[in-house]
């Protein structure tokens, strides 16, 4: 198993309130699989990404838990460790490109920013040629041309392809994908769905991939984790989950997914019962 996740819990700190945003959440990632977390906004999906990351701020702090990648538990690695490990074995796609790319910076400078932490043994012209390679896998038109482009000449599909191409760029064992595609239109959205199941066959990698479609789920994912309000409500592989869903909060989730042909003209789409206490009835775990 390439990262196992045991019950991870972590708050949130303010005055004499705690938020438990993440509450004893557990999951694995088999090498080479997608493992995908869904769940409505707030229930806890991005805080668990960053917690495996370690890049939880104040007032935020992991109270308790395991996060072991390849052996090791990262909340007990020392931070040098942790700094080798992230960027390199371990990538991050972000939900907004414009937000995480320094828009000071041409594209092709950031690539080769990773590659200058993380492989330093290559000179200058070997690291310009894997950047170049690097776009090029990720389908970039003109990589010589972009690499000398700043963010805001770039389309938002190009944005999320260069965000791609730096996570990529050390080659690492666990991609970690938040909502890669929900500012991008549906055909861009499943171009960079289709390059990302393309890089896992060449390179094998591990995807960690967090939405709250369910639709990309259905097409990419080989297990799933339901969470709700900080809570592992449901884990299933994909197959199990959409043909015989156990949780109430996972059948309302599938629930208020139009169907087409299904639903009536100006009729009202089922939605999740704010109403309901899911947590009050038995998790279920496959």
């Amino acid at each position: 198993m390439l990262l196992s996740v045991k019950n991870l819990v972590t708050c949130f700190y303010a005055d004499e309130h705690v938020n438990r945003a993440v509450n004893d959440v557990s999951f694995s990632i088999p090498e080479g699989k997608t493992v995908c977390i869904v769940g409505e906004s707030g229930s806890g999906k991005s805080i668990t990404s960053l917690s495996i990351m370690g890049l939880i701020e104040r007032p935020g702090k992991i109270e308790s838990g395991e996060i072991i990648f390849n052996g090791i538990d990262l909340l007990k690695a020392d931070k040098k460790h942790i700094h080798s490990i992230r960027g390199n074995e371990i990538a991050m796609i972000f939900q907004e490109p414009m937000s995480s790319l320094n828009p000071s910076y041409t594209v092709g400078y950031q690539i080769d920013e990773v590659l200058k932490l993380h492989q330093s043994h290559l000179s200058k012209k070997e690291r310009y040629a894997k950047v170049i390679d690097a776009l090029k896998l990720v389908g970039m038109p003109y990589p010589e041309e972009k690499y000398n482009e700043y963010p805001f000449k770039l389309s938002g599909g190009q944005r999320q392809r260069v965000m791609i191409a730096m996570a990529m760029a050390c080659e690492p064992k666990l991609l970690i994908a938040d909502e890669p595609t929900t500012a991008l239109d549906v055909t861009i959205q499943a171009q960079v769905l289709e390059l990302m199941a393309k890089l896992q066959r060449e390179k094998g990698t591990s995807i960690l991939f967090i939405t709250h479609d369910l639709g990309v789920v259905a097409g990419i994912a080989d297990e799933v984790v339901v969470m709700y309000r900080g809570h592992v409500v449901e884990k299933a592989s994909a197959k199990e989950l959409f043909t015989n869903p156990l949780h109430p909060y996972t059948k309302a989730l599938l629930n208020s997914i139009p169907t087409p042909g299904k639903v009536k003209r100006k009729s009202r789409l089922d939605t999740v019962d704010e109403s309901v206490d899911y947590l009050s009835f038995p998790k279920e775990i496959r």
